[in-house]
């Protein structure tokens, strides 16, 4: 009894070990293809549970999903100025064509990563060797990097790789001819800002200019306001004295004498030499008594 049981149990275990080697499970992220002695004999791109025969067959996995080929340096091109950038970029693929991809590359995704840096690389030097450095940073970048995509996958399909994208991260100079560029970009900097400082200083001469002209024509004008006004009043003035003197002449003549008392006795040590009999004193007199 104990003998059929461990002959069962052993049964059970190989049968457990046949089965499963009979079975393979493609994942939806994954595309499989099915050797038969070396042969490819069928490709599944569904995800699913599938069969195959034991040993004779056995079963190689792809990636479905976009990869990515990120270039570890910068390389260098030359632009239509035969002047050197830096260009650092990144490609997305993926294998739409598992059978050609395996019997292209030997499903070996470094092999493929190789192919695809090489049509790029040789699409970038044409692009960017019919274009200026100007036009490589920002004018046409997007357009290059189409140009490179359709390119790029026009070749890869001959390997079953689609391109679905190609971008360029970073387009430098080089370090020795960034130096040169930043030193003339300097230059052009202090130019620009001498001419501004000179505008600016030739706009501020004129604007002191137009003020000094302004003022010497508010001050003329006040002047000659100021002395219409001063003749207006002395004008007043003299025919107010003439108003009086007219109503009352020896008043007039006494307040003028009072006046002149006072500007010439205005010191102590004001000397005045005149004739006792002299006009000057005549309301300093003893005035007649009738």
């Amino acid at each position: 009894m104990k003998n059929f049981t461990s002959i069962l149990s052993g049964l059970i275990i190989v049968l457990f070990f046949v089965g499963s080697s009979t079975i393979y499970v493609v994942d939806q992220r994954q595309q499989a293809i099915l050797f038969q002695l070396g042969e490819i004999v069928d490709i599944k791109t569904e995800a699913g549970l599938y069969f195959k025969i034991p040993i004779a067959q056995n079963v190689r996995y792809f990636e479905k999903r976009i990869l990515t080929m990120d270039a570890e340096e910068p390389e260098r091109f030359i632009t239509s100025e035969k002047k050197n950038v830096l260009v650092d970029l990144f490609v997305k693929w993926r294998i739409v064509d598992v059978r050609q991809y395996f019997i292209s590359v030997r499903g070996d995704e470094e092999v493929a990563k190789v192919r695809l840096a090489q049509t790029i690389n040789a699409s970038l030097r044409d692009e960017f060797g019919n274009r200026t450095v100007h036009d490589v940073i920002s004018g046409e970048r997007d357009q290059i990097m189409e140009i490179m995509r359709q390119k790029a996958d026009e070749d890869s399909r001959q390997i079953g790789i689609e391109v679905v994208d190609v971008r360029l991260k970073r387009v430098d100079l080089p370090r020795e001819v960034s130096e040169s560029v930043y030193r003339r970009m300097e230059a052009e900097r202090k130019r620009v800002a001498n001419e501004l400082r000179s505008l600016g200083a030739a706009e501020s001469e004129k604007i002191r200019a137009d003020a000094d002209r302004q003022r010497e024509v508010i001050m003329a004008n006040a002047y000659r306001d100021a002395q219409t006004i001063m003749g207006a009043g002395d004008g007043q003035a003299a025919a107010t004295y003439a108003a009086a003197y007219g109503a009352d002449a020896e008043f007039y003549s006494f307040y003028r004498s009072l006046e002149a008392y006072k500007q010439s006795f205005k010191n102590k040590t004001d000397v005045l030499v005149l004739e006792p009999t002299s006009d000057f004193f005549k309301y300093l007199k003893t005035p007649e008594v009738n």
